[in-house]
């Protein structure tokens, strides 16, 4: 457990204990070294983590090469309000975790801002004060710099190095063996076995995997809510907006962020990926609040559909809110987990198309442009005249938390990369498997969530604009996800698992995709690739019987009979 005592207080003390952690396990080895272990996780999210300490619990070595400066990708990058599904669906490491953020919260001194039992009467939502002064706890909300911290004490527990800025240039195969991986600094991973927890599939990508990007046609799998939608109800424009840069006349060009054409037949399939945006962690606390900063490169006009859509909703008699456009859900110590809500809003719809397959000077042009449009966006809100004065009075009573992501002046180390690449393996996971009406018979977890995607273009329907994508739909009990979906086809590598971009269609995905799944299927991975390794096999070839007795001795839950939340 963290102990704020001992440190003085939580925030700043175990801010400083992570940053000088990644200064030193990112500066330590010469790039030019040759790292050898039993298993190599590239990637630093949840999921990497989870699959780092299984490994060590299962008697192997592990490292861990994230490409960015931080750990614990979305977990610990904004998103605290903890996406469940069902919290009795969540067992091994993963639930280990959400016990220790419990056990963290549960110290007076974690709380800085506001009173423990105040939280939980007022925000805590999720989980009631008696559910967390309950054995075995868990808690589901969280600080971004505590999810952080938490992940880094579960690996120096398991003595797992982990190295920061390490950028995938190639990789060594023999066959169908994956020998090492190259980073562009010219660090060398070696190992028997590896495991791909990245967001964007980059080392499955590089290994010559199959994958997909964007939607299949409903077609393809038998599917119905794949695909193009016909019919776009939740976060849509709700009264009508007029497109064009001259009101009323097409040939004059279209507002910024609306895209051209007439976005496909209804379910077809596309390129196209659910919208990205930064998870933010903003506070009312005038003591802990960094001011709104009017962005270098700010241009009001680019917010004219917003201007528009706002003079429209005064028009039909509406008094507009800030809580409809974007949805701030309360974490501890009076900051918030900020997720997009309703028809304009956090999420930049439409320009994340070139991120899943772009190299790495295109992803941060990407990451550039979806942080110059979120901050010009909280900026317009909280000073354009355009913008009615109660819902300017709203945004400027908000600001960053001054004492989250210091390094980045309050701004999340981590683009929501909702989906990227999926591998597309010997199991697809579909609609089917969500629904139950197709049943996995070799679970590694369970997946719990609606049917999500959130919207992925933002056209012109009728003379109005309209956003086209967005999914939600629920209504099933927790499913199993197969072992065959988070291993490739033994024809393109023996020795890969892919936790993360696993095979699954897009809507399946949209299901699958959330922080403690992936910290599931992370903890599943390794223990198949350690059990390949003591039988000297492929990972295609492991005895799942084998490997469900271990999950089921390491509490991971594998079948739903329908017990509490």
């Amino acid at each position: 457990m963290l102990s704020p005592q001992r440190f003085g207080g939580p925030a700043r003390p175990l801010r400083i204990w992570v940053g000088l952690t990644i200064l030193a396990l990112s500066q330590w080895t010469p790039a030019a070294e040759i790292i050898s272990a039993d298993l190599c996780i590239y990637g630093g999210t949840a999921g990497g983590v989870a699959a780092a300490v299984q490994a060590t619990r299962m008697g192997r070595s592990a490292v861990i090469a994230e490409f960015g400066p931080s750990l614990g990708g979305m977990t610990s990058g904004g998103l605290g309000a903890t996406d469940i599904g069902n919290k009795a669906a969540i067992g091994g490491i993963a639930r280990e975790y959400y016990q220790r953020v419990a056990q963290y919260y549960a110290a007076p001194a974690a709380w800085q801002f506001e009173k423990r039992e105040d939280y939980f009467a007022q925000h805590g939502g999720r989980s009631s004060l008696a559910e967390m002064n309950a054995p075995g706890a868990t808690q589901w909300t969280f600080e971004p710099h505590v999810a952080e911290a938490i992940l880094f004490q579960m690996l120096a527990a398991a003595k797992v190095p982990v190295h920061f800025m390490q950028r995938l240039a190639a990789v060594k195969k023999d066959g169908r063996q994956l020998l090492e991986i190259v980073m562009e600094n010219g660090r060398v991973y070696r190992a028997k076995m590896f495991i791909d927890a990245t967001y964007e599939g980059d080392l499955m990508a590089k290994a010559g995997v199959s994958f997909t990007v964007g939607r299949e046609p409903n077609a393809k799998y038998a599917e119905t809510i794949n695909g193009i939608r016909d019919e776009t109800p939740k976060h849509q424009f709700t009264v009508s907006v007029d497109p064009y840069l001259k009101p009323g006349d097409p040939s004059s060009g279209l507002l910024p962020y609306i895209q051209p054409g007439d976005g496909g037949t209804p379910g077809e399939g596309d390129v196209r990926v659910q919208a990205y945006n930064f998870r933010l962690c903003y506070t009312k606390i005038a003591t802990n609040r960094l001011p709104h900063i009017k962005p270098a490169n700010y241009e009001p006009d680019q917010y004219e559909l917003l201007a528009r859509y706002l003079e429209a909703l005064v028009t039909a008699g509406r008094k507009p809110q800030l809580s409809e456009f974007w949805n701030p859900i309360w974490m501890p110590n009076g900051k918030t987990d900020i997720n997009n809500n309703g028809g304009f809003s956090t999420d930049f719809i439409g320009a994340n198309y070139d991120y899943p397959n772009a190299d790495y000077s295109t992803r941060a042009r990407i990451w550039l442009a979806h942080q110059d449009y979120i901050r010009g966006l909280v900026y317009f809100l909280a000073t354009s005249p355009r913008v009615p004065e109660n819902l300017r009075r709203e945004m400027q009573a908000w600001g960053p938390a001054k004492d989250e992501f210091v390094a980045t002046g309050g701004w999340p180390h981590q683009l929501y990369v909702r989906e990227a690449r999926r591998m597309i393996s010997e199991y697809v996971m579909t609609e089917h498997n969500c629904r139950g009406t197709m049943t996995a018979e070799d679970p590694v977890s369970l997946a719990a969530y609606t049917m999500d995607s959130h919207n992925c273009q933002r056209l012109v329907k009728n003379g109005r604009v309209e956003n086209e994508g967005d999914v939600q739909v629920g209504g099933f009990p927790p499913y199993p996800i197969s072992y065959r979906a988070i291993v490739p086809k033994a024809a393109e590598c023996e020795n890969l698992l892919v936790p993360l971009c696993l095979s699954a269609t897009h809507i399946a995905y949209g299901s699958i995709r959330m922080e403690p799944v992936f910290m599931i299927l992370g903890e599943s991975a390794a223990t198949a690739a350690a059990l390949a390794l003591d039988d000297n096999v492929p990972v295609q070839k492991i005895n799942y019987q084998k490997l469900r007795a271990r999950l089921l001795a390491d509490k991971q839950v594998l079948e739903w009979k329908a017990v509490a939340k």
